[in-house]
């Protein structure tokens, strides 16, 4: 129990880097004093421009992508442990340790932390999330709706056995 608090810490804690911050700060800006004042992929290519951007997400996709597949390591119940992490990763990202607790919007991060547990159920994610930005053309909407939308992609995966009938979660892909 005690290995499971630690690790879920320390994906907390690399959670809280937050590419935005990390790359503002090698450029001498704090991105929450821009644009919408949000620390994430948006506001950093509004802001900052397509590469600045580009930087943000592979840190903050890798971030959720680490906690989930190296942090649980070999310990007790692994699918558990890899989301328990995981959402504390994406906690870390919107509230952040190292920078006051004023993170971004975590959806980077939960993108990492899907891509780790179930490219499936990302695919399906990231489906909607464009048809929502191509009908409407807002990212804040097409995040909501695609997060929203989470439960029932699980539901239908349980359903059409691409996971066991039993897990509510999606299995690790190794």
């Amino acid at each position: 129990m005690i290995e499971f608090a630690l690790r879920t810490i320390v994906a907390y804690l690399l959670g809280s880097l937050n590419g935005a911050l990390l790359l503002g700060r090698l450029r001498g800006v704090d991105i929450r004093t821009q644009g919408s004042g949000n620390a994430g992929g948006t506001n950093a290519l509004r802001t900052q421009g397509p590469l600045f951007a580009i930087g943000v997400i592979i840190i903050d996709v890798a971030k959720a992508w680490i906690a989930v597949k190296w942090v649980p390591g070999d310990v007790g119940p692994g699918l558990w442990l890899a989301a328990t992490c995981g959402f504390a990763a994406v906690l870390g990202h919107v509230y952040p340790i190292f920078h006051g607790f004023r993170g971004g919007k975590g959806v980077a991060t939960v993108l990492g932390t899907l891509l780790a547990l179930s490219p499936l159920l990302l695919a399906g994610v990231l489906v909607i999330w464009f048809m929502m930005m191509f009908v409407f053309g807002f990212v804040g909407l097409g995040s909501m709706v695609a997060a929203g939308a989470m439960p029932l992609l699980v539901l239908w995966a349980a359903h059409a056995g691409t996971i066991g009938p039993s897990e509510f979660l999606p299995r690790l892909w190794f």
